[in-house]
């Protein structure tokens, strides 16, 4: 048995997957398993339409942080790891990226407070405790981000794991505990949402060294000098990701919401390769900035094919999975909080199947620095999105259908600008650095 293991282990790191991807994957791995067991132990807690109103929260806040911080945690890991190829220090890179991370939190914040009444009225279903809860998020989430791109960027990848899989454990620790003592509204679930980013921050740092050593000062150039045009395409992005649901929860009638919590269940099931996938990304990130920094053509080209073949493999393993599976343990893991039939999984998964094909692919206008293409190509996503929603009757399917043919047409739109983009001529290896650090997945 011992020597079956090894073999498996041996075989395991054989496969073409880049460096880290274990460790960040595994603590991914914990975060996206327990983000599920807090999502069926609240929709046993609380009711319908209290669920519904977590959930709310729960999509502001993987819309607004990963739409806002990530591509900042994505640029500091780029920029640091290619610093410190050079042996350059990484530290004002580091602090300049932070305040502008903070500015960006600020902002939201204060929209946020400006509207304060229509989000409790319409998304929190009169709880306004999720509002103060929101608040901690957009915090707490900030100095995640950030402390993930520094330790990407120095290659801590074990911590960087650590992270993920601590802020997993801590939320549903906080949850089982709410469960435990007879909670049953919303709003200490909401805190449970917001605040284990931070005490995963403090255990992730715990025992690490030079994260910030001195170096040069930072330009923003430095960051990026196109990151305005990257901020509005990953907004846009990881908005069209969980626009079916925004667009259920905002057209529900009164005598229907109780059915938005049920819908969100289906597209968490269905965003599983999303969450894999990421894994992917916040390792080889780091890698390719390395291998670029050294001019090492081949290897990042290699690195490049491994993507792809990850990404069209957990593409069709999830669509498959998800379609058949999904309908049956949707029912087992969340009884009576799950309605959603094999029609309602099989657009689901087809419109996250869509949905990587366009991050995919608008990697590549990024990697021609087609910036304005890409944030385009997700505008127009977006407005097929609500087209199709205007057209349509049903709740769920008119949301369902938006999904596919908004992330259809982004997808399109980015193969063909693509395509355009190329007859112009390649890329350097220094340009295709960018090809994978702006994508926005979180579950």
């Amino acid at each position: 048995m011992a020597e079956r293991a090894q073999r498996l282990v041996g075989a395991a790191k054989k496969l073409p997957v880049p460096e880290g991807t274990y460790a960040v994957g595994a603590g991914l791995l914990i975060a996206g398993v327990t983000a599920y067991g807090f999502q069926i132990v609240a929709a046993h807690q609380l009711s319908s339409t209290g669920y519904a109103a977590l959930n709310s929260l729960w999509a502001i806040v993987f819309v607004v942080a990963p739409g806002l911080f990530q591509p900042l945690e994505q640029e500091v890991a780029r920029a640091v790891a290619h610093r410190r190829v050079r042996g350059i220090g990484g530290g004002p890179l580091v602090k300049r990226a932070a305040v502008l991370g903070g500015i960006l939190a600020a902002v939201v914040a204060l929209a946020s407070a400006i509207a304060a009444k229509p989000l409790i009225d319409e998304l929190f279903h009169g709880q306004a405790w999720l509002l103060g809860a929101l608040f901690i998020a957009l915090g707490s989430y900030y100095l995640a981000h950030m402390t993930r791109g520094t330790l990407a960027g120095n290659g801590r990848f074990g911590a960087y794991g650590l992270m993920h899989g601590s802020e997993g454990t801590t939320r549903i620790l906080f949850c089982i505990i709410l469960a435990a003592v007879g909670v049953s509204t919303p709003g200490l679930y909401g805190f449970a949402l917001a605040v284990p980013p931070l005490i995963a921050v403090g255990i992730s740092l715990r025992g690490q060294h030079d994260l910030l050593t001195p170096g040069p000062p930072a330009p923003y150039s430095e960051l990026s000098s196109a990151l305005g045009w990257l901020l509005i395409g990953s907004l846009l992005a990881q908005l069209l990701s969980y626009a079916s649901f925004l667009g259920v929860t905002l057209l529900a009638t009164p005598a229907e919401k109780d059915l938005t919590g049920k819908f969100i269940t289906g597209l968490f099931i269905a965003r599983i390769p999303l969450l894999l996938f990421q894994a992917v990304q916040a390792a080889l990130l780091p890698k390719l900035a390395s291998l670029a920094s050294e001019g090492k053509d081949e290897d990042f080209r290699s690195g490049m094919r491994k993507l792809l073949i990850i990404v069209i493999g957990l593409g069709l393993v999830g669509t498959v999975g998800a379609t058949f599976i999904g309908p049956w343990a949707g029912k087992k893991l969340f009884g009576d909080k799950w309605i959603l039939g094999d029609r309602d999984m099989f657009l689901l998964t087809l419109g996250a199947a869509l949905f990587i094909v366009a991050l995919t692919l608008a990697q590549g206008l990024i990697a021609l620095r087609a910036y304005p293409q890409a944030a385009f190509a997700w505008v127009a996503g977006i407005v097929v999105f609500l087209v199709t929603v205007a057209l349509g009757h049903d709740l769920f399917l008119r949301n369902e259908l938006g999904f596919v043919t908004g992330g259809g047409t982004a997808a399109a739109l980015m193969g063909l600008f693509l395509v355009l983009r190329m007859r112009k001529g390649g890329a350097t290896i220094a340009d295709l650095v960018e090809v994978i650090e702006h994508e926005t997945l979180e579950i």
